[in-house]
């Protein structure tokens, strides 16, 4: 006689006719990405909108490179959230921990595959990598410490903070049952393996927020210290990628979380309290970036050389300056939103949510501000201004890429509790 298979928590195991839909359409979405970048890979990177700087009037670096930041950024307040509900012990912030290192663990891979396809040739890059890496270049330091090693302690950490629930889970009768096995790996839920993991955990947890500044801090050092492109040469950089990071990241971990609130029934574990305290953190964020914004802007404006000068008037009333106020006046709506809401006690769940699409937005803009405009108005050499527009290839290769990102994240939903799961009583369901 076989054994009735139990109905799994949150969603497990179960698909919708319209989450089935939603997987086949990011399936389409993901093989357009794959044919435009064979494309590019077939026939060179001609068919992008990237060209040499000066000599060809283009950007070398483009949106793929944007989107590296991007997703590099966003990865930071996931994992940031995990260790801080881990470190000072935020029980009501429990059920974001795991899907804010899930969307660590995703964005980073983004990452890395907008670093491959920027390559025009990526096998060569990856062997050259070895060949000729310089461990004092920032080049080197993004790829060892944000594409390795932080991914790595993601990875780690992700995989601890989950083998309780798988244990739990693996004494349920369903066709998982050997994937939650293979995760437990002999964890049995003792009072002595749960002061090991707590003690494990709460050490990874404190290593990995240092790590995290230093990634990003690395990552914005690539652009702060290329003192011969006006625009990126500033000590501002490397602080302001930390700070723009945190409010992308906490943005895009409000909507994920609202979205499973709607779709896995979590209302009373992901209730108002964890919203409200996503939103005043990234109300506090939001006006630090903005202050960075302002005093980099009267720096620009008031003490600049010519190189400089030209840069910045390309950006707030030239060529880009259409992102550059589309931009800020996002990040301003959302700090106004956020902040009205923090004076009145008064908080909606649907002005968090916009409020995090908005900064998101917002990131993606002032993400291709810091890398196109120093290549195509920034020239010391005596060239004429450049101009970048991304192609159709590029557009198809990012959407390609969130949308693997999208369906990673909803298969991971569907095979393994996204929230922690509760004990089953002794002798019963």
């Amino acid at each position: 006689m076989s054994v009735r298979a139990e109905r799994l928590p949150h969603g497990v195991g179960r698909l919708s006719a319209a989450a089935s839909f939603l997987v086949f359409a990011l399936l389409a979405l993901v093989a357009l990405g794959i044919y435009a970048y064979s494309r590019q890979f077939v026939e060179g990177e001609i068919v992008t909108g990237m060209r040499d700087i000066g000599t060809m009037g283009g950007a070398a670096w483009g949106l793929y490179i944007a989107f590296v930041v991007y997703f590099v950024g966003v990865s930071f307040a996931g994992i940031t959230i995990a260790a801080v509900v881990r470190l000072l012990d935020l029980e009501f912030l429990r059920p974001i921990s795991r899907m804010a290192e899930l969307l660590t663990v995703i964005t980073l891979l983004l990452g890395a595959f907008s670093v491959l396809a920027d390559l025009g040739q990526p096998l060569r890059g990856i062997i050259n990598l070895f060949r000729y890496g310089r461990p004092m270049s920032p080049f080197f330091g993004t790829f060892s410490l944000v594409m390795s090693g932080y991914l790595f302690a993601s990875l780690v950490y992700l995989y601890l903070s989950g083998r309780r629930d798988a244990a739990l889970m693996a004494q349920r009768q369903t066709s998982l049952r050997w994937f939650y096995r293979l995760w437990a790996a002999g964890y049995r839920h003792t009072a002595e393996e749960q002061a090991r993991h707590h003690r494990t955990s709460f050490w990874l947890a404190l290593s990995i927020l240092p790590l995290l500044v230093t990634a990003h801090s690395t990552l914005g050092f690539v652009f702060g210290l290329q003192t011969g492109r006006p625009g990126w040469y500033s000590a501002l950089q490397a602080p302001g990628f930390v700070v723009l990071a945190g409010v992308s990241g906490t943005g895009l971990l409000i909507v994920v979380a609202a979205l499973l609130r709607q779709t896995t029934g979590a209302r009373d574990q992901l209730g108002m309290a964890v919203f409200r305290w996503l939103g005043n953190f990234l109300m506090v964020l939001t006006a630090a970036y903005l202050y960075f914004i302002v005093v980099e802007w009267l720096t620009s404006a008031y003490a600049a050389h010519t190189s400089e000068a030209r840069v910045s008037a390309s950006i707030m009333s030239g060529t880009y300056a259409p992102v550059f106020w589309a931009s800020v006046g996002l990040l301003v709506l959302s700090f106004g939103v956020l902040f009205v809401q923090f004076v009145t006690r008064r908080h909606s769940l649907a002005l968090i949510v916009l409020a995090g699409v908005l900064v998101n937005l917002a990131a993606i803009g002032k993400r291709f501000l810091i890398v196109v405009p120093s290549q195509t108005h920034g020239t010391l050499l005596p060239y004429g201004p450049g101009y970048y527009s991304p192609t159709w290839v590029e557009y198809s290769v990012i959407v390609g890429l969130v949308s693997l990102g999208t369906l990673l994240f909803i298969l991971f939903v569907k095979v393994f509790p996204i929230i922690e799961v509760k004990e089953q009583p002794q002798g019963g369901r």
